[in-house]
């Protein structure tokens, strides 16, 4: 596995360092975590869940319907969604009317609230979490939430400002090249080895795990 610096290095060969720089993902100070409320965090998870499988930009056109049909996503009131109000969401064309993924949101908002009688706030939680065990909170969102395994949890994260690295094809790719990974890492030993790294790696560095993920998708591949 080389020193991060290497790593670096080539990215910016092939990217130029202001493209690299630019790239690279922001990641939110604590107070900024703690500023959101539970409202926010249970938008940003349902967002989540929305934009998989769909672009992102048409998803994003059709938040503020969302918002208003589901009432700010109060959580204590989202959690208690009927099938019947679900079958009344479907016929709201404002909307993505796709049963399934409106289904996520009691289960989701039930998390929220789980959370937030647990550790205080949603805010408080994630900001609590060690970036160390990262990989330990996907597993987490994955478990306690509905559609938020996968690559959801960590894209959630991302959304949201908390610092994560993602499993990107390029990531993953470059992850090969370091020998740290032989194939995607879906196995809880494959993604301790990852998260090994990306600690290794952020000593190195003294960057954020997302800084560090970006750049080592870059290093393999080019803007052109």
């Amino acid at each position: 596995m080389e020193h991060f610096d290497r790593i670096r290095e080539r990215a910016i060969g092939l990217w130029g360092e202001p493209a690299l720089e630019a790239r690279l993902p922001v990641v939110l100070p604590t107070q900024a975590l703690l500023a959101l409320d539970d409202n926010d965090y249970l938008s940003a998870i349902t967002r989540r869940v929305f934009r998989a499988g769909l672009k992102h930009s048409m998803v994003d056109s059709k938040w503020p319907a969302f918002e208003e049909a589901l009432w700010g996503f109060k959580a204590p009131a989202l959690a208690l969604l009927s099938e019947e109000q679900i079958d009344q969401l479907m016929q709201n064309r404002a909307l993505i009317r796709h049963r399934g993924k409106l289904k996520t949101i009691p289960v989701n908002a039930q998390m929220v609230l789980d959370i937030a009688r647990e550790h205080g706030s949603v805010g408080r939680f994630l900001a609590s979490w060690p970036g160390e065990d990262v990989v330990g909170l996907w597993r987490y969102l994955a478990k306690r939430g509905s559609h938020l395994g996968g690559g959801s949890g960590a894209a959630f994260l991302r959304m949201v400002g908390k610092d994560t690295f993602m499993l990107s094809n390029d990531v993953v790719a470059a992850l090969k090249v370091q020998a740290v990974v032989d194939r995607v890492p879906t196995a809880q030993r494959d993604l301790k080895q990852v998260q090994e790294a990306f600690n290794q790696w952020q000593a190195q560095s003294g960057r954020p795990l997302s800084e560090i993920s970006m750049t080592l998708a870059c290093s393999i591949s080019s803007p052109h």
